[in-house]
């Protein structure tokens, strides 16, 4: 039977009913390709910041991060602390991509380097989309509707199936025909929906436990296994690790993803954007506490038989069942009215996330494949063509769901971040490479790009098939495969830095007018005068913000279970 009441309903309805009417309110005003993919570019701070978080914050990081916190602590915290690297967005990169006019980050990238740039990088952001993202956020969502809903439907696999591809295509629907406004508007208010949701767990957890000096109390006796900080023997996140592979995947994500770039394109003038990334960053604080506090809190409650985790088969026996922690949660602690609040809030990360992904890839589908091989098409003509590829992007990520029961061993949330670990590193490389020395060229990026992708994809095909608990032979292949994502994920990064600049060095360097305006060296005054003018008084002040809440969580958690 479902662990949902009428009023828990009632609440869920309401949250339609509000979605349904900014969407639709939001659909009216589409006269171009500006308004359905940028929003018309007149998006105020607020908007922006709120969009940016609702982006990142999806269903897989609600149960993702919860199931993290219950078995490996705060370990995934540093992924969480990319609040500083929002600022490197809004100092370093935004003005190159306002600036320029662009639609998309491809696009920024065939201006600094060429036409294969663009393409490579169009099409391995389309394919991880349906590969991480996609399927991701929507598998993390269906497994809630399993656990909450499991006899509504006539079996928990059914409800699973029903959450999955009814919250999929209700998104869907209102991508389509809203465009990037709905998207922005809708995030607005799904990103207080989940804030608020979200602290509820951590609120009525910590009541249940006896206080926040419980938790620490409990998780002492396992201080290792939730510490910030992990030896250098640690088999998953040795902190060297950590703080190689963390920046790498970060800037990647929040400074070069179409996903999140295209946020702050749409943004009124330079100012604002910069200010919502900033914004963003204040924001992206939070998950610390109401999503990976949470799965610790369950892990406490768990062992002092507060509550019943299930449970799983694992390598060194039976272990906690991460990604079911979030769901034991809700049905075990909250009251009537507020797991409705707790499932409209999950609803609202993965809806969020879902119509930023399926916009995005519109985008990219339209501007840098489509009106590549079809030039001349009416802005009417390829709004439609926009709608359409965010059909086939829905329709692909729901294929894709099967495959992650398999490829998601290790959780959710690590899958994800060891999967974007493999993909970030030739982007990241040729993007700082390429801003910061007018030298590199695009053969240096074409042939970063290139190698770096097949690199990372032979990493994470071994690691998807081969390793312990998998083919074991031969063992030079399982020994790859097992190979600490994070390590992997600098090694790349090196390899792909020193080959674009060993390619760029032995061919001609590019041609002055190819770099001008596109390269920190070659901005001309003017422009350095709008930048400046940009970075205001209370941009500088978020920024400090920003900085305070993540040394200030830094420190009192290196220091918490001591």
């Amino acid at each position: 039977m479902s662990t949902l009441v009428t009023l828990d309903w009632i609440v869920i309805a309401g949250y339609f009913v509000i979605i349904g009417l900014i969407a639709w309110w939001a659909s009216r005003r589409l006269e171009n390709t500006t308004d359905y993919f940028l929003a018309g570019r007149n998006v105020g701070f607020f908007a922006v910041g709120c969009s940016l978080l609702a982006s990142n914050v999806g269903s897989e990081h609600i149960v993702g991060l919860a199931g993290q916190g219950a078995t490996t602590g705060m370990a995934m915290a540093h992924w969480e602390l990319h609040a500083w690297i929002m600022v490197l967005l809004a100092y370093f990169f935004v003005p190159f991509y306002y600036r320029s006019g662009v639609f998309t980050v491809p696009e920024f990238l065939e201006r600094r380097f060429d036409t294969r740039a663009r393409w490579i990088l169009s099409i391995v952001s389309l394919t991880a989309y349906v590969l991480t993202k996609v399927s991701v956020t929507v598998y993390a969502g269906a497994l809630v509707f399993q656990t909450l809903l499991p006899d509504t439907f006539g079996s928990p696999e059914a409800a699973f199936w029903v959450g999955a591809i009814s919250t999929v295509l209700v998104t869907g629907l209102y991508t389509i025909f809203g465009g990037m406004r709905a998207v922005i508007y809708t995030e607005s208010m799904q990103t207080v929906i989940f804030l608020v949701g979200s602290a509820f767990i951590t609120f009525f957890g910590l009541a249940k436990l006896g206080g926040w000096g419980e938790l620490q109390s409990v998780l002492r006796e396992n201080s290792t296994q939730f510490a910030l900080w992990r030896p250098l023997s640690d088999p998953e996140f040795p902190w060297l690790g950590v703080m190689i592979a963390s920046p790498i995947v970060g800037i990647w994500y929040w400074c070069t993803d179409q996903y999140i770039v295209q946020r702050t394109l749409a943004a009124r003038d330079l100012a604002t954007a910069r200010r919502g990334a900033l914004f963003g960053g204040v924001l992206k604080v939070a998950p610390i506490f109401i999503f990976l506090v949470p799965g610790m809190i369950g892990y406490a409650l768990h062992q002092k038989g507060l509550i019943s985790i299930p449970l799983k088969a694992g390598v060194e026996g039976t272990v906690l069942h991460g990604d079911q922690v979030f769901p034991t949660l809700v049905t075990s602690l909250l009251p009537a009215g507020f797991r409705g609040l707790v499932v409209s809030c999950l609803m609202a990360a993965l809806m969020s996330s879902l119509a930023s992904l399926f916009n995005s890839a519109a985008t990219l589908f339209t501007k840098d494949i489509y009106e590549k091989l079809q030039p001349g098409r009416t802005e009417k003509h390829l709004v439609n063509v926009g709608r359409f590829a965010t059909g086939v992007v829905v329709l692909l990520g729901i294929l894709w769901i099967p495959v992650m029961a398999r490829v998601s061993g290790g959780g959710l949330y690590q899958y994800l971040q060891s999967v974007q670990g493999y993909l970030a590193p030739p982007i990241t490389a040729v993007f700082l490479l390429g801003l910061a020395w007018p030298r590199i060229n695009a053969e240096g990026a074409v042939w970063g790009l290139s190698v770096g992708f097949a690199l990372g994809l032979i990493k994470l095909t071994l690691q998807t098939f081969f390793g312990a608990g998998k083919i074991e032979n031969p063992a030079f292949l399982a020994s790859i495969a097992d190979f600490n994502f994070l390590y992997a994920t600098g090694i790349l990064f090196a390899i792909c830095a020193m080959l674009v600049v060993a390619v760029s060095l032995a061919t001609k360097p590019p041609a002055p007018e190819k770099v001008d305006g596109l390269t920190y060296g070659s901005m001309r005054a003017k422009a350095r005068e709008e930048l400046d003018a940009s970075w205001d008084t209370g941009n500088k002040i978020l920024t400090g913000v920003v900085l305070s809440l993540v040394l200030g969580v830094y420190l009192y958690f290196s220091f918490w279970l001591n």
